[in-house]
């Protein structure tokens, strides 16, 4: 069960990521960190951001979300500066893409599947989606 995650974890994650994260990712985030989402047909595990706060938090994050984003980084065709929000556990991923200014990721949340490197917009905003 996703326990709701302090604002100061988010900014440690946006600093390591280099970027600014989505504001309706990180307002549904800090109520629930974690947890799944329903997007394309399809059921989404939600990456986590690192909370070190207790030993159980730190256990039911460590597949944060900078992980994960650094081990989809190593796959052929991942979309460069990408970050990965979720996996649906086939290796396909749910991202954020960086803006035009490069400053913050876009809203759009897009799905990136693993075999064709691929992209396909599954919500105009992380907000849209549901949770699972």
């Amino acid at each position: 069960m996703p326990f709701p995650v302090d604002s100061a974890h988010i900014a440690r994650t946006a600093q390591k990521l280099g970027i600014q994260l989505p504001l309706s990712y990180i307002a549904r985030m800090q109520r629930s960190n974690g947890g799944k989402i329903e997007a394309a047909d399809d059921s989404w595990q939600l990456f986590p951001f690192f909370d070190d706060s207790d030993k159980v938090r730190i256990k039911r994050t460590c597949n944060d979300i900078v992980r994960e984003t650094k081990l989809a980084r190593e796959w052929p065709d991942f979309p460069s500066g990408a970050v990965a929000i979720a996996s649906n556990g086939t290796a396909d991923l749910l991202i954020f893409l960086p803006n035009d200014s490069g400053e913050r990721l876009a809203e759009t949340v897009h799905l990136w599947d693993h075999e064709t490197g691929k992209l396909v917009v599954v919500a105009e905003d992380f907000g849209e989606l549901t949770s699972g």
